[in-house]
């Protein structure tokens, strides 16, 4: 079978083989697949390359999304691969349960959170998703299925967590999800004026709060440079758990010619951002969509950084670097004349993650997006790289298309631990591109 399996920031557009995973298991079991031949795909919600083998075949797990059991006594859901959040949301959120953890879209699959180790607004009190999965059946290519948890097959385990899907394929997993007194979230949004008021202000945020995000205003230099507004949040008291049935009442039904985000519109857009979040500094009620997935209600919104697609720059700087380069780094991307539509802080705690190559580490997280404008925007994003790597940090690998060797290397030094357990008849592109390359 063939389809497009584009990754979502569209960088690299292309027809890519497939095959559904009974396909593969019967693969696995009748003989040995060539090394290098496999690779996991979920709903594509990676921006870059980590979900494509383009020498090889994906293995579409869509298909594989049942729930097995949900105890809502005790919280734990067991569910194959494939199922979506949002499908999980469905099921557990009527019984009073959240997920620990959620990115920003509730559009990924239970496998892709964990083969990414996906983190959210709440890491200081939460970590990554990988803390909370309790175990997962894994598929490998000589056909045998291999349980693992903490206390089964650990070094397994703790190398599919944030292993990028190279270890094999995950078959169903038990995740425990969290209580709480409603799906709606209190939430209080405080302007600050620069980004060292924003580093005074998030980690008693973070004390205070169980949700923290800040947005800043990447276009702003001089005296407004750093302003934003910083998102905190708690669930509300008035037990409502109604699960959202909002339909997106927005989208970009096709492929602009070119970007829509340019530099008068994102002005217009950020001041407007600014001032209007900036008024409701008096805590209120916020539907759980609304908080954690604003831009699941734009169906396609990436479409709106034109043909050519997007990047994505996600660094985490240690903390004590951070209140230096992280102001270097915007202004970098102004003195480039990139225009960054998503601008967003956050502050990671010191929760560690199960999985040795999950990329939150204690510090604060940039992410920065742009227009792909081609060799401006990646001479642009290799600096980002460098300021990040000479502060100690690192660039996460699921928002990556062009990362080098040295960048990865440099940021994730257990990337040989993950290769020892590496399953051979599995591959990325961007595993090809970085770990297994030679450059220094």
């Amino acid at each position: 079978m063939i389809s497009t399996y584009d990754s979502f920031g569209l960088i690299d557009r292309r027809s890519r083989a497939s095959i559904s995973l009974d396909a593969a298991r019967q693969v696995f079991e009748h003989g040995n697949p060539q090394p290098g031949s496999f690779l996991p795909f979920g709903n594509g919600k990676s921006y870059g390359d980590s979900c494509h083998n383009d020498h090889g075949t994906l293995v579409d797990m869509r298909r594989s999304d049942g729930l097995v059991s949900f105890d809502p006594q005790t919280g734990l859901l067991v569910a194959e691969a494939g199922i979506l959040l949002s499908e999980i949301l469905t099921i557990a959120a009527p019984l009073g349960y959240f997920l620990p953890v959620t990115p920003g879209t509730r559009f990924v699959t239970l496998g892709g959170a964990i083969a990414n180790d996906v983190h959210g607004k709440n890491h200081h009190r939460r970590g990554t998703f990988g803390h909370h999965v309790e175990r997962f059946d894994l598929l490998k290519s000589d056909g045998s299925v291999v349980p693992c948890s903490a206390a089964m097959n650990s070094g397994l385990f703790a190398a599919t967590i944030g292993g990028l899907g190279l270890t094999g394929i995950i078959l169903s997993a038990s995740i425990r999800l969290m209580k709480v007194t409603s799906l709606d979230v209190m939430e209080r949004i405080q302007a600050f004026a620069s980004l060292d008021e924003y580093f005074d202000l998030a980690p008693q945020a973070d004390i205070d709060n169980e949700y923290a995000v800040a947005w800043v205003d990447q276009l702003q230099a001089g005296a407004s440079a750093g302003r934003g507004v910083l998102i905190t949040g708690n669930h509300a008291d008035n037990g409502n758990f109604k699960v959202g049935t909002k339909a997106s009442r927005l989208g970009v039904p096709f492929d602009l010619p070119v970007s829509a985000l340019n530099r008068p519109s994102l002005r217009l857009f950020n001041g407007a951002y600014y001032h209007l979040k900036g008024r409701k500094h008096e805590p209120h009620l916020c539907d759980y969509q609304t908080f954690f997935y604003p831009l699941d209600q734009i169906s396609n919104w990436n479409r709106l950084y034109g043909r050519r697609g997007l990047y994505q720059h996600q660094s985490v700087i240690p903390e004590a670097q951070a209140r230096l380069v992280i102001p270097q780094m915007l202004a970098a991307t102004r003195e480039a004349g990139q225009n960054s539509f998503l601008t967003v802080l956050k502050r990671f705690g010191a929760i560690t993650s199960p999985g040795f190559m999950s990329f939150p580490r204690p510090g604060y997280t940039l992410t920065v997006d742009f227009p792909n404008r081609g060799t401006r925007t990646l001479a642009l994003l290799q600096r980002l790289d460098q300021m990040t790597v000479q502060a100690g940090g690192r660039v996460n690998p699921y928002k990556d298309q062009r990362m080098g060797a040295a960048v990865f290397k440099a940021g994730f030094p257990a990337w040989r631990r993950l290769e020892k357990e590496r399953d051979p008849a599995f591959i990325s592109n961007f595993w090809a591109r970085t770990a297994l390359s030679q450059e220094n």
